[in-house]
């Protein structure tokens, strides 16, 4: 985790002292079972609970432990027999460490998943209102970075609200595909501890029991949560270069908000980059990166390897705090933007009108002309307002062939923008429903 691109609360899930807390609730929550069995006795896991519950675990005893050990869970096992005393000797009965740190992550993995969609919900809350804000702020369109025809800057904030709503469907499912336990023994057959263990620890964690495990969770659950942050991460991207292209002095349609006493470069005092939008690409790309060792480690060898091991060590918590970081600060961009629409006016009005060719073309065809006549019709008008040389509309007016099938008026009615707004309530609709 690199401090710079760090929020604490998300931080604060992948702490040691964290996992340690996890680590003791998940034992002590199975002594319970095991005490209900009658496999320990109940005063032991009443004393378990009573040393440990409220302790503060020695983060650099359990490393001192492990530098002997070479094994991290033993290690925890011994500082918590330190804290326990002789009742100790009951924790831990039946497990196998996997049982241990796969629970764990998955409380994590779902803990980390709550704060994302808390970011998602942000985000969706900054672009519905600023969508609304600019319903029918006419801007054009375009593809392959060329204007197109016109739409809304309100559609375009609707288009990332639509994306982002599906987002977070995904991490709803994902989150609750990973919420699974495993208290199931060495290899997953249940030999050394009763099943109902594992629903005990389960319920009291908030997880479901593992259907059937080896000796770890199926990774293919976790390959889908490290895959679904990111496509988040490329949505993420998506409008990031939405902002960073209409911020472009050639466009200016959109920029960042800039803030009293910021600075854009330090050679030159003029400049207002998109660095926040810029910063999110980065980060985008390695959130995703971060999904492949996850599918990776869906391949482990019989019924148990660690390679996944230290793969999880890392992308668990830097994917899901780089992700949360990205989230908080897009949800802050799209709530300052900086909006421009005489900008984008005056880019709608660039060629001249040409973005109506399309109009033009079907209104030639519907009073007679083959589409192939119509087509080239509109075209060799078009070409020379491209190069500058004249207006479509007057170039249209003067065309005999044009003429032959439309007027002046019906030439001008082609000309009208609203006409392609007509369906702007209709998708906000299907968008955001009736609100």
């Amino acid at each position: 985790m690199i401090p710079r691109y760090t929020r604490p609360e998300m931080a604060s899930i992948w702490e040691p002292q964290t996992r340690f807390k996890i680590w003791f609730e998940i034992e002590a929550h199975a002594a319970d079972a095991l005490a209900e069995l009658g496999v320990i006795p109940r005063e032991a896991a009443k004393t378990i609970w009573a040393k440990a519950k409220h302790a503060t675990f020695d983060v650099a005893r359990i490393d001192e432990i492990e530098r002997e050990t070479k094994h991290d869970v033993i290690a925890f096992l011994t500082h918590l027999a330190e804290i326990v005393g002789p009742e100790a000797r009951f924790v831990h009965q039946g497990m196998t460490s996997s049982d241990v740190l796969d629970t764990c992550l998955n409380v994590q993995l779902t803990r980390a998943a709550d704060l994302l969609i808390s970011d998602l919900d942000k985000v969706l809350a900054a672009l519905k209102k600023r969508a609304f804000e600019h319903k029918m702020t006419p801007t054009i369109g375009r593809s392959h970075g060329i204007h197109a025809e016109p739409v809304t800057f309100g559609l375009k904030l609707a288009y990332a609200y639509a994306e982002f709503s599906r987002a977070r469907e995904r991490l709803v499912a994902a989150r609750k595909e990973v919420a699974t336990c495993a208290i199931s023994g060495a290899v997953g057959t249940f030999a050394q501890i009763d099943p109902r263990v594992e629903e005990h620890v389960a319920k009291a964690m908030g997880l479901e029991p593992e259907p059937i495990s080896t000796q770890v969770i199926p990774r293919d659950r976790h390959a889908m949560y490290f895959a679904t942050l990111g496509v988040i991460a490329s949505s993420v991207e998506r409008l990031a270069i939405e902002i960073r292209h209409l911020q472009r002095t050639e466009v200016l349609e959109a920029e960042e908000f800039f803030s009293e006493g910021q600075k854009g470069s330090s050679a030159m005092p003029h400049k207002r980059n998109p660095v926040l939008s810029e910063n999110l690409t980065g980060l985008s790309r390695m959130v995703r990166a971060y999904a492949m060792p996850a599918m990776e480690n869906v391949a482990l060898w019989h019924e148990r390897d660690i390679s996944h091991s230290s793969a999880e060590r890392m992308i668990g918590p830097d994917a899901t705090v780089t992700l949360d970081f990205a989230l908080m600060r897009l949800a802050g961009l799209i709530e300052k933007l900086l909006i421009y629409p005489a900008n984008m006016q005056k880019n709608l009005d660039r060629l001249g009108g040409l973005v109506h060719s399309q109009r033009l073309l079907i209104a030639l065809t519907q009073k007679g002309a083959s589409r192939e006549d119509a087509y080239k019709y509109v075209q060799r008008n078009a070409m020379p307002v491209w190069r500058g040389e004249g207006d479509f509309q007057t170039l249209l007016k003067k065309d005999p062939d044009v003429k032959k099938h439309l007027s002046d008026a019906e030439i001008e009615e082609q000309f009208d923008l609203g006409y392609h707004f007509k369906h702007v309530d209709t998708i906000f609709k299907r968008v955001f429903g009736e609100s």
